[in-house]
């Protein structure tokens, strides 16, 4: 069993580890808490606060004691997210990014290792399983438009699915005056409905099949998460919170947690001009 060491007093405090390479403890450094209370204590010199080795000794133990936890690493598979990933152990989805540092949208790529805290084994998730079809030579590596996907929104597309400088954008943008609403692409569930650093108010829709839609910059969010969804159904409205110059909807598709390009998705629209 290792040992970590408190740097107080020459205490060493262990924390246990599992060798099987199944999963093992995960904790925070008694260290790193130690300086971090060492720190806190000496920027309030001031009002003459004053801890003694000991009892930060004791802090930090217990710290580390609610910090540890036993565990396993689910490996993603194909089809796999962090939401059904989430409902298969029994453990809130936004809980589960924070501890595996995993930032919103919260997407997760096959082969990835999740940590699960309190899991003893791998357990199965739900996936959809795309049903046999007759071997035909691929047309093309994305879902046809016959797929029914509806325009979330009618207007211009005024920035198209890409590269864009500083990177690449995901989706596309359409413009549309404020307050105009926001339709589901599809029928699904809502597993996001927040803000979000950048985007603004954010819908996330899980649909079958592996494809997930985002909606963006929304004025307002209708739908709250969990909730279930129609095809056609209003869930937001337009708007430009977030990192957004004018009310547009920035709307994304996603399979199997890949960004692809919306418009192959969607019906023609003769409005639609990427600028």
């Amino acid at each position: 069993m290792p040992s970590i060491h408190a740097g107080v007093g020459g205490r060493s405090l262990d924390c246990g580890e599992r060798g099987d390479g199944g999963g093992g403890e995960w904790c925070l450094s008694v260290g790193v808490l130690d300086q971090a209370l060492t720190a806190k204590l000496d920027a309030n010199r001031g009002s003459r606060v004053r801890a003694s080795a000991l009892g930060r000794a004791v802090v930090a133990g217990a710290l580390l004691a609610a910090a540890c936890a036993t565990g396993i690493h689910h490996r993603v598979r194909p089809g796999e997210n962090l939401y059904r990933i989430s409902k298969a152990y029994g453990i809130d989805y936004k809980r589960l990014a924070r501890i595996n540092r995993i930032p919103p949208p919260y997407h997760v790529r096959a082969g990835q290792r999740i940590f699960i805290p309190g899991a003893k084994r791998q357990l199965p998730v739900a996936v959809i399983t795309p049903r046999a079809v007759s071997a035909k030579p691929p047309q093309r590596h994305y879902e046809p438009r016959s797929r029914g996907l509806l325009w979330p929104v009618s207007g211009r597309v005024t920035s198209g699915f890409g590269p864009r400088p500083p990177g690449h954008h995901d989706g596309i943008d359409i413009a549309a005056p404020k307050g105009t609403p926001v339709r589901a692409a599809g029928a699904g569930r809502v597993i996001f409905s927040d803000r979000l650093s950048g985007y603004g108010n954010v819908i996330i829709l899980e649909h079958d099949g592996g494809l997930t839609t985002v909606y963006a910059h929304n004025a307002r969010n209708l739908v709250p998460t969990g909730a279930r969804v129609e095809r056609g159904q209003r869930i937001a409205t337009v708007g430009d919170s977030g990192r957004a110059s004018e009310p547009h909807l920035h709307f994304e598709v996603r399979k199997d947690n890949v960004a692809r390009n919306p418009l192959f998705y969607l019906p023609p629209q003769s409005a639609a001009r990427a600028r």
